[in-house]
């Protein structure tokens, strides 16, 4: 029966998180206005903006404390090591929801490019490449490894658990944080900016950028100098910019 439970956890938990990110692409895409961040303000802009950036900042607390290792051992102590990586993804999940809806347009309109067929084209071109890219990376890694399904296998039909090694294929071969990457590009690749988008965009590239100083510094401690030298190969977010170095 436990067993049993904590496949049916982290089944749902992996169906909240993943639907979760097809909801957040559609509400920046504006193909589908009835769930697009871009609506009618309904309060006041100073208002909107408070708002905007309480829900980020929940959204980015939540993300940083509870990949910290100290996160992991403490829930280790309480409830089992193996859904705690769907716990993560099940709570994110609810909270990117909850940012989306939750989200208050400030109107405004920054560019709107939708007139010009090529331009147009060409950024949901961009659009939809950067949020490929953040899907695609998610299985250079081990895709059921980061939305926790992995360690549930191993858990509820005896298999032994062995932590993924380090390895750079794929995009990681030319930057770092391709997941990163590809969500920024998804942002602001965009015909329609609006100020409401601009400040979702801004915000989440914040959290992002952030987000990476953690990472690494758990990565460093983990994988140790082969880590620190891909590092000072690879670069962070944008490929080929920087000066390849002898390996």
């Amino acid at each position: 029966m436990k067993k049993l439970a904590m496949f049916t956890y982290s089944i749902t938990a992996y169906l909240v998180g993943f639907v979760s990110i097809v909801y957040w692409i559609v509400s920046v895409s504006h193909l589908i206005p009835e769930i697009s961040i871009d609506q009618e303000p309904k309060v006041s802009f100073l208002l909107a903006l408070l708002n905007n950036l309480v829900l980020v900042a929940l959204f980015g607390v939540q993300h940083s404390v509870m990949a910290r290792p100290w996160f992991k051992d403490t829930f280790a102590n309480y409830f089992p090591r193996a859904i705690e990586r769907s716990t993560f993804i099940l709570v994110s999940g609810l909270l990117l929801f909850f940012l989306i809806k939750q989200w208050q347009p400030m109107g405004g309109l920054i560019w709107d490019v939708t007139s010009n067929r090529i331009v147009n084209y060409t950024m949901y071109a961009l659009f939809f490449i950067g949020w490929t890219i953040l899907f695609i990376s998610t299985f250079l890694t081990n895709h059921f490894e980061f939305f926790g399904l992995r360690q549930m296998y191993c858990d509820v039909f005896s298999k032994p658990y062995q932590p993924l090694k380090f390895k750079a294929i794929g995009f990681y071969k030319y930057m770092r944080h391709p997941i990163y990457f590809g969500g920024m590009l998804g942002l602001w690749a965009t015909p329609v900016m609006t100020i409401t988008h601009l400040v979702f965009a801004i915000a989440l590239s914040a959290y992002f950028v952030i987000g990476t100083l953690f990472e690494e510094k758990d990565l460093r401690q983990e994988f140790g100098d082969r880590y620190r030298h891909y590092v000072s190969t690879t670069p962070k977010y944008i490929p080929f910019t920087m000066k390849k170095k002898t390996k």
